[in-house]
């Protein structure tokens, strides 16, 4: 496995408002995705910045703050190579449409990190 950079960024929580209207009114970011309890934000680079609203269960798991997520070739060959080495995972690789692959997991330090691959990024 070889780590090739850190491409996502993802928080949950209670002030799904306020972190929302700091990334658009101080960070100067337009939303890719902008619905009730769930945003998206591209970075000029194209890495991805999501927040959640604190009572969306299917990231309940982000327990620890923000989650970053950690950019390799493929996620279903690291994740097997991390579990091995007796890494936790919250379940079995996952994927989008657009290829947009991500594994969620606890670090030794107790933090929920992901790690994830996208086509169109090196």
């Amino acid at each position: 496995m070889k780590v090739t950079g850190l491409g996502w960024l993802g928080t949950r929580t209670a002030d799904f408002d306020a972190m929302v209207s700091f990334l658009k009114d101080v960070f100067g970011l337009t939303p890719a995705i902008d619905e009730p309890g769930f945003a998206v934000f591209r970075l000029v680079n194209g890495d991805t910045v999501e927040v959640f609203a604190g009572d969306d269960e299917y990231h309940a798991h982000f327990t620890t703050g923000p989650v970053v997520g950690f950019r390799v070739d493929d996620v279903a060959a690291a994740q097997a190579e991390m579990e091995e080495a007796g890494i936790e995972f919250f379940g079995s690789p996952e994927s989008a449409p657009d290829g947009y692959a991500w594994s969620h997991f606890r670090a030794p330090d107790g933090n929920v990190y992901e790690l994830m691959s996208r086509p169109d990024l090196p």
